[in-house]
């Protein structure tokens, strides 16, 4: 079986098992979890370009680890999972040493478990993507709502204590979520860790009595000091996370750039080649055929119009190119375009760039803005390039209808001469 109709069939299996089942206890590690992570594998094994093989236990991995939460017990779900999916892998007649790699990417997910390997570095992060992003809280309060349904006496406040800690002691396994995911997790660690102390002053925490410290209520000393060194991130925001994506975004537009001059470039060369054709050789024989003359002008002028909005496209404009001291102290100009510098001494814009990079937030700012106004060029180039093609294309239709009309229409004039074409056609 190829491996399409693998993946095609795994997804329908299961898929059918969580409808299957019944999933009213399991708010959060359900068919939504399971096709979240689904997604997130994919994502994290594209950026490592996996084979063909590595992507099958990837995503048959991703989709069986937790089936075996509609069967047992959440503590051994993992092993039940692997075996749900070894009978099915078996059945569909996939090799017995895919198979021992599924479910050792199956069994990675549990906690005491250390992934080896990169497939399996792959399931563990692709789990716990959420961690890392703005939707740890909505999942968080699923995770608890579920808990909270198989131990009653679960306070939220024992449990958001139980989360921080795993917090603390998870982290991300492949480089691309540590870059990606790290410096949101330790946000989510701390917005959690602020919750519960602005509670404790207020005297309002429910712990669980095993939770609880029997001096005051709140966190031992060594505990709370550990949980807040862990979640402190820096302040300038020099983090991997967002360098990636400000490189990325970047790098991005700047692709989006030269493929706009390649598009604008294509346009003029077409449109020059057509003009020369034009005038070599369609406007000597307007001498003979006059009845050409209307559908010739309107291709020559579509044409130059096309040429005119493409070259407009990519016409550069330039900026003064200086700037002044009061420019650099408030943060009013963007030392990384060159078009507010050219001008300028080294001197000048070596002593702006230090104090640029000494201050964080001016740094970060001056990338922002510069991604921001290659945006709105990029925005002007693509709108005066569609409207480039839409005239190449509707000039191109109007000039073969003019052409065709002016053929159908063209009635030779009576000649006592011998005519040259003997069959009367106008070309």
């Amino acid at each position: 079986m190829n491996q399409v109709n693998i993946f095609k069939k795994t997804e329908q299996y299961v898929t059918r098992l969580f409808r299957d089942a019944d999933t009213t206890q399991l708010l959060f590690h359900n068919l939504e979890h399971t096709e979240y992570v689904v997604d997130k594998a994919k994502e994290i094994a594209a950026h490592y370009q996996l084979n063909e093989k590595d992507m099958q236990v990837i995503f048959m991995s991703a989709w069986f680890h937790d089936t075996g939460y509609l069967f047992v017990a959440a503590d051994v779900h993992e092993k039940k999972s692997a075996e749900l999916m070894r009978t099915f892998a078996s059945e569909l007649g996939v090799d017995e040493s895919i198979i021992d790699e599924i479910a050792g990417c199956i069994m990675s997910t549990a906690r005491a478990v250390e992934p080896q390997g990169l497939l399996q570095q792959i399931m563990c992060d692709a789990d716990s993507y959420n961690f890392g992003t703005d939707d740890f809280k909505r999942t968080n309060k699923l995770v608890f709502g579920e808990w909270k349904g198989l131990n009653p006496i679960t306070t939220k406040d024992s449990f958001n204590k139980g989360a921080i800690t795993m917090l603390e002691h998870h982290h991300y396994y492949t480089s691309y979520c540590i870059d990606l995911l790290t410096a949101h997790k330790h946000e989510n660690m701390k917005k959690l860790q602020k919750k519960l102390e602005e509670k404790a002053k207020s005297g309002t925490v429910e712990y669980h009595k095993d939770d609880h410290d029997s001096s005051n209520g709140k966190f031992q000393k060594k505990e709370k000091e550990k949980l807040r060194q862990a979640v402190i991130s820096e302040k300038d925001g020099t983090t991997k996370g967002m360098q990636t994506m400000l490189r990325l975004t970047s790098s991005n537009h700047i692709k989006l750039s030269d493929m706009a001059d390649s598009k604008a470039n294509i346009l003029i060369s077409v449109n020059a080649i057509i003009i020369s054709v034009i005038l070599s050789v369609l406007l000597r024989k307007l001498q003979t055929d006059p009845y050409l003359t209307i559908p010739t002008l309107i291709f020559l002028t579509c044409t130059v119009m096309t040429i005119v909005i493409a070259i407009l496209a990519t016409r550069p404009k330039i900026n003064l190119g200086t700037f002044n001291e009061e420019d650099v102290k408030n943060k009013h100009t963007n030392l990384l375009f060159f078009g507010n510098f050219h001008r300028m001494p080294l001197k000048e814009y070596e002593e702006a760039m230090k104090i640029m990079m000494k201050d964080a937030d001016y740094l970060y700012s001056s990338m922002v803005k510069d991604i921001y106004h290659l945006g709105t060029v990029l925005g002007k180039k693509y709108k005066l390039i569609r409207l480039a093609y839409t005239i190449f294309m509707v000039g191109i239709v109007i000039s073969v209808i003019a052409f065709g009309l002016a053929a159908l229409l063209y009635t030779p004039a009576e000649s006592t001469s011998v005519p040259t074409n003997m069959s009367g056609s106008p070309f």
